[in-house]
C-alpha cells in the first residue's frame, strides 16, 4: 500500500494514515479511501457490511460475495451456507473450510475480507 500512495503522489499534510496497513498487498482496481470519513449506514439496514473496504464474511449478503474476485454465484452460496451451518465465522482462516475454496482461491480473498 505504501508503494500506492507514493504512486498517487503522496499523503497530503495533515492526513491521519495512523489506521493503514502500509504493508498490506493491494489488488488492481481496489480503492482505497484515506483521510475521508465513511459513509453513515443505510437506514433500515443491520448496519455496513464492509470494514476499511473489507466485505465482512458474517454480514455480507450473496451480491457482495459474488462481487468479490474469483467468486460466482455458486461459490458465493457455499460461504453463506457455511456461515449459516457453522454460526458465523470466527476468522478469515476459516475461509479454507468452504466447499470450493482451495489453497489459491483463499490466497486471493484473504486481504478482500474480514470478520
Amino acid at each position: 500500500m505504501a508503494d500506492a500512495l507514493e504512486a498517487a503522489g503522496g499523503v497530503l499534510p495533515g492526513t491521519d494514515v495512523a489506521l493503514l496497513n502500509l504493508a498490506r498487498k493491494i489488488t488492481d482496481g481496489e480503492l482505497i479511501l484515506v483521510g475521508v470519513t465513511a459513509p453513515p449506514a443505510q437506514p433500515g439496514g443491520a448496519g455496513p457490511t464492509q470494514s476499511g473496504g473489507k466485505v465482512n464474511l458474517n454480514t455480507a449478503t450473496l451480491a457482495e460475495l459474488d462481487a468479490l474476485p474469483g467468486v460466482g454465484p455458486v461459490l458465493a452460496q457455499h460461504i453463506l451456507d457455511h456461515r449459516d451451518q457453522h454460526g458465523g465465522f470466527r476468522s478469515v482462516s476459516e475461509l479454507r473450510q468452504v466447499n470450493g475454496i482451495g489453497d489459491a482461491r483463499y490466497e486471493q480473498l484473504k486481504d478482500l475480507v474480514t470478520v
